[in-house]
């Protein structure tokens, strides 16, 4: 069963979830596939992993660069997974395009890996923010595919670069 709350940030209410083992889930209220990879089984209430998600965002959201990741329970492909971890790689403060990122994974996984996959195991990321997507740009720089929507990804990618709370 997941255990679920909410979280009050600078950009809206955010929804926390974790099975048990850790965080499986950070939504922002309204965004594309929200609640996605929820057990239908669901209730209200704590757990150590979403308490320390919640540690994670207030420093987060205070313009300082969390020291630790909540624990994390990864719900997808072996493909996506591998994503997500090459995403965890992506230091605060700084992006990278889908292009570099594929071809990161490429090497990795010994094997052509496109943007477009990429582009498409990055949208399904259940735990946005943690596992920092905002941080991935178009080819040419351009904010592309945030589920959080572009004006939430500009406004991370401007706290992670000013270091200051959110206007």
């Amino acid at each position: 069963m997941d255990c679920v709350t909410s979280y009050a940030s600078p950009l809206g209410e955010i929804t926390l979830a974790s099975g048990g083992a850790g965080l499986c889930g950070l939504w922002f209220e309204g965004q594309r596939r929200f609640g996605g990879s929820l057990a239908t089984d669901r209730s209200a209430g704590t757990s150590p992993a979403l308490e320390a998600a919640r540690r994670w965002l207030d420093l987060y959201f205070r313009g300082e660069a969390p020291d630790f990741l909540p624990p994390l329970e990864l719900r997808g492909t072996v493909f996506q997974k591998a994503v997500w971890e090459a995403l965890l790689e992506i230091p605060y403060g700084e992006t990278v395009t889908y292009g570099a990122l594929a071809a990161r994974l490429s090497q990795r996984l010994g094997r052509a890996v496109s943007p477009r996959a990429v582009g498409a195991a990055v949208g399904r990321n259940s735990i946005s923010l943690v596992i920092p997507c905002h941080r991935v740009l178009g080819a040419n720089g351009s904010l592309t595919g945030y589920a959080g929507g572009l004006e939430r990804k500009r406004r991370l990618l401007e706290l992670e670069a000013e270091g200051n709370i959110l206007k």
